[in-house]
């Protein structure tokens, strides 16, 4: 049974920094993109940010390059969002997700974790 478990949300100030993380069972790891999505109140779950199976080349979307830095270690099967920078508007849950394929669409992701949530206060 394939699982992603989330944590390192919470409540932070404008500014602040919060470090994911996501750990992965049940599946090879190696094998999988890994991506990071969120998802605020009423809207649909956005790309973030990936890295592809050796970790060499991410990815991010352009609302939080030069902030978050996406990394991956295929040893621990885990990946991690480190988060700096954080505006208010970075306010969601968090999602990470498993891909098999390459992509930045959360409907082509293969499984998800159960999210952690990330409130940025002004």
């Amino acid at each position: 049974q394939v699982q992603l478990v989330e944590s390192g949300g919470g409540l932070v100030q404008a500014g602040g920094s919060l470090r994911l993380s996501c750990a992965a069972s049940g599946l090879t790891f190696s094998n999988y993109l890994m991506g990071w999505f969120r998802q605020a109140p009423g809207k649909e779950r956005e790309f973030v940010a990936v890295i592809r199976r050796s970790g060499g080349t991410t990815y991010y979307t352009d609302s939080v390059k030069g902030r978050f830095t996406i990394s991956r270690d295929n040893a621990k099967n885990t990946v991690w969002l480190q988060m700096n920078s954080l505006k208010p508007e970075d306010t969601a849950v968090y999602y990470c997700g498993a891909s098999s394929g390459y992509s930045t669409v959360a409907r082509d992701y293969d499984y998800w974790g159960q999210g952690t949530q990330v409130t940025v206060s002004s």
